[in-house]
């Protein structure tokens, strides 16, 4: 059972995003594994633990990313491979998908895991266009995933409750927060990760051009929000009555 994991880097949930001149300040950002698909790659490890094979992660981005590549190893990745480009925050998700059909077209995979969507973004479209280029099932959402055979049963959540799915494989996956609890890193693995290789591919030389399905003018901040308003009043009915007065004559909707 060979599986190919989906990871990409982000900014830590608690960093504060700065922009300079029309752009994102890298400076000071804390960079990780997109917590969506950290649960893709221990959901990975459990199912080769499971029915044995390899685990192989695969990022694209800037030099940065080998970090994340090096912390899937930490967790028990068996192969990583790093799209490099330094142009990363212009690609958009058809390029991204792409780029990483092209730097593994080559080689079979049973199934593809991914997060649900990335946190920076969140377009969760890339693993979506992926299965469409290598024209196999994809399921989103999953919350558990059997695997028998060349067939996998993928339960999902869905408005209202949860599906049941059913696949041949390979097959494309996306993982919901909360279906697993992923693994620390242990200290051996940490070390041992420093040694793996991490094989190399420039975005380049997949014949891809960046910037030609989409062009960033520029990054800024959203206005800050407007403070909020405490109505005064003495019990609820005072309160009450300034909030009609406040809709009425402030908000102007009554």
């Amino acid at each position: 059972m060979d599986i190919l994991i989906l990871i990409k880097q982000v900014p830590d949930t608690e960093t504060t995003i700065k922009v300079s001149g029309g752009n994102i300040a890298d400076t000071g950002i804390k960079w990780i594994i997109s917590p969506y698909d950290e649960v893709a790659l221990e959901e990975g490890m459990r199912i080769k633990e499971k029915n044995g094979g390899t685990v192989t992660v695969i990022s694209l981005g800037p030099e940065r990313v080998t970090t994340a590549l090096r912390t899937a190893y930490a967790m028990g990745a068996d192969n990583a491979i790093h799209i490099k480009t330094d142009e990363y925050d212009v690609l958009d998700a058809l390029t991204t998908a792409q780029a990483i059909h092209k730097a593994t077209e080559e080689k079979k995979f049973d199934i593809i895991l991914a997060g649900r969507q990335g946190i920076d973004s969140d377009n969760g479209q890339v693993p979506l266009i992926f299965a469409v280029k290598k024209d196999i099932a994809a399921i989103i959402w999953a919350n558990k995933i059997e695997v028998s055979g060349n067939s996998v049963s993928v339960t999902s959540e869905v408005e209202g409750g949860e599906a049941t799915y059913e696949a041949a494989l390979p097959a494309v996956i996306t993982t919901q927060i909360g279906m697993n609890e992923p693994r620390y890193p242990s200290l051996k693995g940490i070390m041992v990760s420093k040694k793996k290789p991490i094989e190399t591919i420039a975005l380049s030389d997949l014949g891809i051009n960046v910037g030609e399905n989409l062009d960033v003018t520029g990054y800024e901040l959203p206005p800050q929000r407007p403070t909020g308003h405490i109505l005064e009043g003495d019990d609820t009915a005072q309160k009450a009555g300034a909030l009609l007065k406040a809709l009425r004559e402030d908000v102007k909707v009554i």
